[in-house]
């Protein structure tokens, strides 16, 4: 009985890993010479361009002080460094001898022209839903508008076995639903379009949905909010905790312009996603964007100047003097206050951002609130023509801590941040790959 037993559960066994090797084995794909890519016309080439832009993939192709597309820009997991690939048409190191067809196996199955899988640092979870013809424009901007590079790409730092990629065919056979994007037939065209581009192939919730212990995202949490390189991608449903609720004319303003008059800025990691990606697109699709994002938090359209928050956080940003005892009110009078106060919603309407509703004070972590004042936000990103200055040499950790807690405890009124010390030291130190 025994034997019979050990025997039945061996050939299980056995005809699972045969049937997980069926699973995980993809064929080589032959290589192609330059002259043998098929001819792109212009139209479609300049679509791949905007398309490119718009998965920001040369941010994430492009080291630091490298030449575009050429890789090797570190990608920090839990697990180790995974160093993006190089992407030019050079045909030793990059993907100069891959096929079209080469081309949409990775980016729709994660798997490369020569069988292997790739590492999900690669958002091909995502980029599965992205049409052929989409793809194959990437392709087409790719071959012909960037120069080759001869750059091979650094190995990745993940330790044995976790390293092995025919693991990662399990990873994608438990977490990863393939497939084109399908259409919603109870929502409008936009709504649709917006969808298309927002899970396809501009990946929002690679950023902004949170992760279970093996690195994909969780079901069920879509846009909930997460942590990104010591940043936080706040929740982009109705948990999102900006005072003024956003709608899709928010988002649209946002995606368009890198900042909003009651949202903030984009900075950090959400930087480049705004100025040298999602703006690339078409006035329509970067609207449909917002209608389908709005449509998630469901906010109602309303003026935001009546919002309770906003009438509550302007009333505590007028001078008062009881608050000018306290070092965070003193420095924020001193350093801050020339641009962020407003005594009414009328002058926030110049773009002076009031804190107070602002998504970074209140935020249960303060790590983007501290980044900002630490590095402000350069010309390059946010509001073109405004800059935030830094004040990473101006102001100590225990200063920079204290306009924390004032702005939290004033303007927000909203639980104490704990640690804030401790956070502004780690922050100050931290040297992220953004």
């Amino acid at each position: 009985m025994l034997k019979s037993t050990l025997t039945t559960v061996a050939a299980l066994a056995v005809a699972a890993a045969l049937g997980f090797g069926l699973y995980a084995y993809h064929s080589p794909l032959p290589e192609i010479s330059p002259d043998a890519r098929p001819a792109f016309d212009k139209a479609t080439v300049e679509k791949g361009r905007i398309l490119a832009a718009a998965g920001y993939c040369a941010t994430c192709h492009t080291a630091k002080g490298g030449a575009p597309y050429a890789g090797n820009y570190p990608v920090v997991t839990a697990f180790g460094t995974i160093f993006a690939s190089n992407i030019t048409p050079d045909p030793e190191t990059g993907i100069g001898a891959w096929s079209p067809e080469a081309f949409r196996r990775a980016m729709h199955d994660g798997v490369n022209r020569a069988g292997q899988h790739l590492f999900p640092a690669f958002p091909f979870d995502h980029f599965t839903k992205v049409s052929d013809e989409d793809v194959d424009a990437i392709y087409a901007y790719l071959m012909t508008e960037v120069a080759p590079v001869k750059e091979a790409t650094n190995a990745p730092t993940i330790p044995f076995p976790l390293n092995q990629r025919i693991l990662q065919a399990g990873w994608k056979l438990l977490f990863v639903d393939f497939g084109r994007y399908e259409p919603d037939a109870a929502k409008s065209a936009e709504w649709n379009r917006g969808a298309y581009l927002a899970e396809g192939i501009a990946h929002c919730g690679a950023c902004h949905t949170p992760r279970n212990p093996v690195g994909a995202e969780e079901k069920g949490q879509q846009y909930a909010g997460a942590s990104i390189d010591s940043w936080i991608a706040p929740a982009l449903t109705k948990a999102n905790p900006s005072g003024v609720p956003w709608t899709a004319a928010e988002f649209t303003t946002y995606l368009k312009t890198g900042s909003g008059i009651w949202h903030g800025v984009a900075a950090g990691p959400m930087g480049p996603v705004v100025h040298a990606g999602i703006r690339e697109l078409p006035e329509a699709d970067i609207a449909a964007i917002g209608t389908y994002l709005g449509d998630i938090v469901g906010a109602k359209d309303a003026d935001p100047a009546q919002n309770p928050v906003v009438q509550a956080s302007l009333a505590a940003g007028r001078p008062d003097p009881a608050y000018r005892r306290d070092l965070g009110a003193r420095l924020y009078a001193s350093a801050c206050a020339a641009c962020h106060y407003n005594a009414s919603a009328e002058g926030m309407k110049a773009e002076r951002p009031d804190l107070g509703i602002n998504s970074a004070t209140r935020l249960d972590d303060p790590s983007n609130l501290i980044h900002v004042i630490l590095d402000g936000v350069p010309a390059s990103e946010g509001t073109h023509g405004i800059v935030m200055p830094a004040f990473r040499t101006a102001l100590n950790d225990t200063q920079i801590a204290a306009i924390a807690e004032y702005l939290r405890a004033s303007r927000a009124d909203l639980p104490a941040w704990q640690d804030l010390d401790a956070t502004v030291a780690r922050l100050r130190d931290y040297v992220g790959t953004h």
